[in-house]
Order: C-alpha cells, then sequence, then structure tokens
C-alpha cells in the first residue's frame, strides 16, 4: 500500500476530520479526501462513515487503524534516528511533565538549556495525566511515579517530600493543630483528580485517622498549583511539595514535626531511543539541574 495514502487516512482517524487531518500533514482538505478514496477504492472496502460530526471508523477502518499506528510510530522512529545521527543534538523533543513541576521548577531552568542547544526546539506539555510513551505521545516524560512497561527506560532524579501548609490567616481563624487528630475540625484541601496518582498526596485527609474514613474535604482542586494558592487564601490546610513554598511566601508549616509522603521523581522515555542524542542531552541537564537544587537546599 501507499504509505502517502495510508498516512492521510490514519491522520483523518486520528483527528476525525478531514480539514483537521490537512492541518495535521500540511495538505488541503481535498487532498486528504483524494488519497483516502483512492485507498477505499484499492482495498474494496469503505473505511469511514460519514456523518456531520465527522469521520467514524468502519470495522476495516479500525483494523486498518491498528496497523497504521504502529506504521507510523516505526515512521517517527526513524525520523528520529535521522536526527539523532547529527553530532550536534538538533530538532524537536517532545517533553510531558507534572502541571506543578513543570510550571514552578522546571520553566523558569529552560532559558539555559535554549543557551546550551539552540538547535533543540522543545515542545512542553504540563500535565497530571500519563502521556504514552510507546505510541510516542511525547518523546521522554518527567513524572511522579515509576513506569510499568518493560519497554521504557527510567532513571530516578530525585525524591519530592511534602508537608502540610496553611496560611497565617487561616491558623488566626480556626487555631494551629498540635497533633494530627486536631485536622479534625479544620478545613481540608486535596487534589481532586482521581484518575492521577497525584491524588495519593491527600495525606491531610488521613493523618491521625487510623483505621477510620479520611476527613471530607472542604475544597478539591485538579492541579497542585490551585492548590497553592487556595492554602495562601486561607481556605484550608494542605498537602504541598516543599520545593513548591517560596522563601517568601506567607504559608507555614502545620504539625512540622510530621512529614507528609514522598514521591519518586524520574525520567523516563522509550528504549526505541536509548540512542537518542537529544533526549540524553535534556536528561542530563535535569539530572544537573535538579542535583544543583539539592545542593543549594542542603546549604
Amino acid at each position: 500500500m501507499d504509505w502517502d495514502k495510508l498516512r492521510s487516512f490514519h491522520a483523518a482517524a486520528e483527528t476525525g476530520s478531514l480539514t483537521a487531518a490537512g492541518d495535521r500533514l500540511k495538505i488541503s482538505q481535498s487532498a486528504v479526501s483524494r488519497q483516502i478514496a483512492a485507498l477505499e477504492s484499492g482495498i474494496g472496502v469503505p473505511l469511514f462513515q460519514r456523518h456531520a460530526r465527522g469521520l467514524v471508523l468502519t470495522d476495516a477502518g479500525i483494523k486498518l487503524h491498528a496497523a497504521t499506528t504502529d506504521m507510523a510510530r516505526a515512521a517517527s522512529v526513524a525520523h528520529n534516528v535521522v536526527k539523532d545521527a547529527m553530532d550536534r543534538p538538533q530538532g524537536d523533543l517532545t517533553v510531558t511533565a507534572p502541571i506543578a513541576f513543570g510550571s514552578t521548577w522546571l520553566v523558569s531552568r529552560l532559558q539555559k538549556f535554549a543557551d546550551l542547544y539552540p538547535d533543540i526546539h522543545l515542545h512542553l506539555y504540563l500535565d497530571d495525566r500519563e502521556y504514552d510513551l510507546l505510541k510516542l505521545e511525547a518523546e521522554c516524560a518527567i513524572r511522579l511515579w515509576a513506569a510499568d512497561k518493560a519497554d521504557l527506560i527510567q532513571r530516578k532524579l530525585s525524591s519530592v517530600n511534602t508537608s502540610l501548609y496553611a496560611a497565617p490567616s487561616y491558623l488566626e481563624k480556626y487555631g494551629t493543630p498540635e497533633v494530627p487528630q486536631d485536622l479534625d475540625n479544620h478545613r481540608i484541601i486535596v487534589y481532586g483528580e482521581q484518575i492521577s496518582p497525584m491524588h495519593h498526596a491527600n495525606w491531610a485527609q488521613r493523618v491521625g485517622r487510623d483505621d477510620r474514613p479520611p476527613r471530607e474535604a472542604s475544597l478539591t482542586v485538579n492541579n497542585v498549583i490551585g492548590m497553592v494558592r487556595a492554602a495562601e487564601a486561607g481556605l484550608g490546610v494542605a498537602d504541598l511539595p516543599d520545593y513548591m513554598i517560596p522563601e517568601n511566601s506567607n504559608l507555614v508549616k502545620v504539625l512540622p514535626g510530621m512529614k507528609g509522603p514522598h514521591f519518586d521523581l524520574y525520567f523516563i522515555y522509550p528504549s526505541d531511543l536509548r540512542r537518542s542524542n537529544r533526549i540524553a542531552a535534556f536528561r542530563d541537564f535535569v539530572t544537573s539541574e535538579i542535583s544543583e537544587f539539592r545542593a543549594t537546599e542542603n546549604d
């Protein structure tokens, strides 16, 4: 089969739209339509049902899409191999990281990376959900949990510690907890996106409860930055990563003698890209920056 026709089909199957497929491939909608029509004519079965809301795959289309997904991934890997054959790292690099870590710690350091590697063009996806690296939704990831697939390579970067925090205005109004059980009478801010491993950080609901049900949350927020802002506004007590609390923050530690859960931070990428000098450059940069940050923390 002609790869150009299969590529047009794959883009249409992924986007559900001829127009969006054309935008992705940088060709016209009519060109995509002709390629798909020729493909359907060649194999003798329809691949899409046309609806007002977009394209819907037929049974044959579903089967072909599974095959073209593998082909598209192989083509992308081959393209990356060519890029990584260059002596100097260059080209696009797609990275995903958790929202809080990416926006508060990583982004502020990327100018240094850009100065070191001006020919690498980063595409940074900040999201607390897990991107599928084996399908190349991203080429590498920084995650607060370990990889669970054999075809992924991972390196532990550091551990992220958490503590309970609240604003002085909140503590003046509701009192300062002296023991974990005092939290039963306090407003609790929690991470509210249950599909993410991040919800395990909701220690403020559990500490001191033993076998009893967790405390009811007064506020749920679906990213950690929002939790920090809510705590700063005096809305309650939140379990937050220590690295996110700057020296000039108005937040103070609650039950400072106790430590919350910690998360191991990993750099993860597909084994197919183990020889990628773009990924190696970014991995080594992040590793070095974290080492410097830890050294500063311990001074």
